[in-house]
């Protein structure tokens, strides 16, 4: 039920109102409509512009009575509406009506603005959700999809040096993360001398961006990209110092594999076998190795899978001919189960842990300064003594194969090649004089 204000005035028509009910303050307001009050429940008075669009009646809610409001404010005060500043945005209502009244009037004009600001919020709480810590989990798992052995390295990273160094970063959007953003982590690393730490977070933290970008592009990206509405790489910015790229690897000398190689040649059981493969076999990395499966040894060769190199090429075969001492290593091992060197039957593959752990052992104080690394840089070093080629070295140790003759064109397996730089490998190591060996230049095609 409506009533009308009485001349008794606004005050004395609110005080009289009964809960439920509509009293109309202003019948004709000079843009049209009506200022009305309705008591609530509470005991507070609610104002509304009454209004007529197409022969229908609506009432949109201006806000709450204050009885307290100076008469002539035409602004809402701090705990409502006098009737100056209820009339006033009576006013403004019916000017935006008038302006959409051949698109619905002002009830559609409103349920716009509700469909715009709905869709801002939930725009704002998709990116809000999708965090830089979301992304580094997301291209953690593309590279571990992409049975990237480099997916672990780039979890321990982004853990250590994003996750817990810098929380709030992390907890951040993806897209609002700068390039000062990326340098305040970076350079905590350098300060604390950790500048080959702070490259690889670096590039880390760019493929990780790229990735994002990509998505857009390269349908081998998962979709889960996507979503991050990434457009620009903050990490591709920044610059990349090669002074911390050096190698630190330390080569083991001639004499230094001689002794780790007298220590391993007779040890019993699983870490003998594991150890001398992996030393007859030219250093190769651990975590390709220890992954060797049965179905991928003959007597002749073994093959592995190299996952590092260029993104999104998948791991690439890399055979390896075996030397006498490890075909019969090879024949040593009992043949069970899927993986080669393994303490559970096959069932899984040894950690690169425990075959450090095992070489560590094995040596005990005979070497100084003794990691497992300095065997891979000590097999190189050791051949590129006794004339064995960069290439070659590069082909056994599968290493320096990026250029785009070795990628594209050239299709010869260097198994012959291989072969002859392991044999000179276990002479050395069993201190047999041997010739240098001279690569062989291949004729260029066409001449």
């Amino acid at each position: 039920m409506v009533e009308k204000a009485s001349a008794k005035g606004y005050s004395d028509a609110i005080r009289a109102l009964v809960t439920g009910r509509f009293v109309t303050l202003e019948s004709r307001l000079d843009h049209g409509g009506s200022l009305q009050a309705r008591k609530l429940a509470t005991g507070a008075v609610q104002l509304y512009w009454r209004y007529a669009y197409r022969g229908t009646t609506s009432r949109h809610p201006i806000g709450i009575y204050d009885p307290s409001a100076p008469p002539k404010k035409r602004e809402p005060t701090g705990k409502g509406y006098g009737i100056a500043a209820a009339i006033e945005t009576c006013r403004a209502l019916a000017q935006r009506h008038e302006q959409h009244a051949n698109a619905g009037g002002l009830r559609q004009a409103i349920a716009e603005e509700r469909k715009r600001f709905d869709a801002a919020k939930a725009a704002q709480a998709a990116k809000d959700s999708q965090t830089l810590g979301r992304l580094l989990d997301a291209y953690v798992a593309h590279l571990k999809g992409k049975e990237r052995r480099s997916y672990a390295e780039a979890e321990r990273l982004f853990r250590a040096h994003v996750a817990e160094a810098w929380p709030r970063v992390a907890s951040a959007p993806a897209v609002d993360v700068t390039p000062d953003d990326v340098l305040d982590m970076l350079r905590r690393l350098v300060e604390a001398g950790k500048g080959r730490t702070a490259n690889k977070l670096r590039s880390y933290l760019r493929a990780a961006y790229q990735c994002a970008i990509d998505v857009r592009t390269s349908a081998s990206i998962p979709v889960a990209f996507k979503s991050f509405a990434i457009i620009t790489n903050p990490a591709a910015v920044t610059k990349r110092d090669p002074k911390f790229d050096r190698s630190a690897k330390h080569p083991l000398n001639a004499e230094e594999l001689r002794a780790y190689w007298r220590r391993v040649r007779q040890l019993a059981g699983m870490p003998g076998a594991a150890l001398r493969l992996h030393l007859l076999t030219g250093g190769q990395r651990k975590e390709q190795l220890l992954r060797l499966r049965w179905a991928d040894v003959t007597d002749e060769m073994i093959t592995i899978f190299d996952t590092k190199g260029r993104p999104g090429q998948g791991p690439r075969a890399h055979s390896v001919p075996l030397v006498a001492p490890a075909a019969a290593t090879l024949k040593g091992i009992e043949r069970s189960g899927e993986f080669v060197l393994s303490t559970t039957k096959g069932k899984r593959p040894l950690s690169s842990v425990t075959l450090s752990q095992w070489a560590r052992e094995a040596v005990g104080e005979a070497i100084a300064g003794f990691q497992i690394k300095r065997i891979r840089s000590g097999v190189e070093t050791l051949l590129a003594a006794a004339g064995i080629s960069r290439e070659i070295r590069g082909h056994l140790q599968s290493h320096g194969l990026a250029g785009v003759q070795a990628r594209h064109y050239d299709a010869h397996d260097y198994l012959p090649e291989k072969r002859k730089a392991l044999e000179v490998l276990l002479a050395q190591l069993e201190h047999k004089e041997t010739e240098k060996v001279v690569a062989m230049r291949r004729p260029r095609a066409g001449r």
